[in-house]
């Protein structure tokens, strides 16, 4: 079962970068009494695969990224953690 937040967070990076592949994990029950956490915001964690990456240095990707989700950067994620991948690099990735 999901969040709102988390339904919000993805739906944003689903239309920021029509991924091939996304993979979005909500870490803030590890972080349980962490400053961050006291204050309601989530720390996630985020694999992404798109050709918007293409052609981009990785703080560049980055960058994207938290522009992609904006405001919820200061209301609802408190960490993020990204990993943002070209398709062609994504298939020499193994899980």
């Amino acid at each position: 079962m999901t969040s709102p937040r988390y339904d919000m967070i993805r739906a944003r990076l689903a239309a920021a970068f029509r991924p091939l592949s996304m993979e979005l994990t909500d870490e803030s029950h590890l972080h349980a009494g962490h400053a961050g956490a006291e204050g309601g915001r989530g720390h996630y964690r985020v694999r992404i695969v798109s050709t918007e990456f293409d052609g981009l240095r990785s703080i560049a990707r980055h960058q994207l990224v938290y522009r992609s989700l904006g405001d919820l950067m200061q209301t609802d994620i408190h960490a993020l953690s990204i990993t943002a991948y070209t398709p062609a690099e994504a298939q020499g990735i193994t899980e």
